[in-house]
């Protein structure tokens, strides 16, 4: 028994015995029924019971950030501060979290140019996905993937996981038992950030080198369509309902927001350089971090109201804002801020940075356990 629980016991065990010293002076009042009497130690089990559901639904939080530098950073979502940090051989671009909140899955590619605000460098870098013990920090397996792999994501059975290839115009799934490519299929140019629908059944690719995102069906594994939504769109998100798609616009300075039933595309402008978004539980609000270029990076995230399709707020953040996570509850907004190495923690309820935390090594994508 740990020492928490040890003490939790000890304390509970005096109380126990206070509140029968107290019961057994109490009167029933005239006509009020008797109850039968519960024990000490039936009492103290209780109470025990509901002291441990209540750690386990407080279990540790954590945030991973992808460095370019070489590294993942695990942050405790409690103290915002750094709990572990795992090397790694390669610049890593993007992070997530398995829907089981066990492993964390990331892409690494062998070194790393400049990284403007439109991600238009022309590399071809044989790459890897890497998996992670999110517990204890260990290596599960390395999976060669294309060339240069942008974003990994997980669809939300937890069966694959799916690696776009930016060079290579394609997307790599992956099986999370056997840890193998399963099949690899084409989408339009410069495949980059996507989401997969609740039902794990459809990602929506943005093709950073068209105006396009590719409709890829993981069920028969084929690429299905591409909507036209706008120029040079940077990552996805879905609505839990499946029925609003969203895309940053880097060369227009705008989201798209998309109606699948008519691929209807309306926009909204946001900050310069809008690089991830994210769209948090309630389906309400769209985060979007702003990140310029490098030679003039923006500072803001971005807050758009989905249902009615306007900008409800401008947050002040750090230089480079790329990635962006909102927590499971709604009340945080992380984002990373690549051109200072640092990671803004934004409370929702006041629209503002609450904390920045100092994270080296150039953090790019970001990815929170549920």
């Amino acid at each position: 028994m740990s020492k928490v629980k040890s003490s939790i016991l000890t304390i509970l065990l005096a109380l126990g015995v206070v509140l029968a010293g107290c019961s057994s002076g109490n009167l029933t009042g005239e006509g009020s029924e008797e109850k039968e009497p519960v024990s000490e130690v039936e009492e103290i089990e209780q109470t025990n019971e509901q002291t441990e559901e209540t750690v386990d639904e407080q279990a540790d939080q954590y945030y991973f950030t992808a460095n370019e530098g070489g590294s993942i950073s695990k942050i405790d979502a409690a103290s915002n501060t750094i709990v572990s940090k795992i090397e790694v051989e390669g610049s890593v671009h993007n992070v997530q979290v398995s829907p089981d909140g066990k492993t964390i899955g990331a892409t690494v590619v062998p070194s790393m140019g400049g990284h403007s605000g439109g991600h238009s460098e022309e590399m071809t870098m044989t790459g890897k996905a890497i998996f992670y013990d999110i517990e204890s920090d260990e290596l599960i397996k390395e999976v060669e993937v294309g060339n240069h792999p942008a974003h990994i994501v997980f669809t939300e059975n937890g069966k694959f996981a799916v690696v776009t290839n930016n060079e290579d115009n394609n997307i790599s799934v992956i099986d999370t038992e056997s840890y193998t490519v399963v099949k690899t299929i084409d989408t339009g140019k410069g495949p980059h950030g996507f989401r997969i629908s609740p039902d794990s059944q459809i990602a929506y690719i943005a093709n950073m080198g068209e105006d396009t995102v590719s409709v890829v069906n993981l069920d028969t594994m084929t690429e299905e369509k591409r909507i036209k939504v706008g120029t040079a769109p940077v990552t996805t998100g879905i609505t839990s309902d499946g029925k609003t798609l969203v895309a940053t616009l880097n060369g227009e300075n705008a989201l798209a927001l998309v109606d699948l039933e008519t691929e209807k595309v309306g926009k909204v402008e946001v900050g310069v350089g809008p690089a991830q978004v994210y769209i948090e539980a309630n389906d309400q609000f769209a985060y979007i971090a702003n990140q310029g270029t490098e030679e003039t990076p923006s500072n803001s995230a971005t807050v758009v109201d989905l249902s009615e399709k306007k900008v409800t707020a401008t947050i002040e953040t750090g230089k480079g804002s790329h990635g962006v996570v909102v927590s499971p509850d709604s009340k945080r907004v992380y984002v990373t801020n690549m051109f200072e190495d640092t990671v803004s923690v934004i409370d929702t309820d006041k629209n503002k940075v609450i904390e920045t935390i100092e994270v080296k090594g150039v953090p790019n994508g970001i990815s929170i356990t549920e």
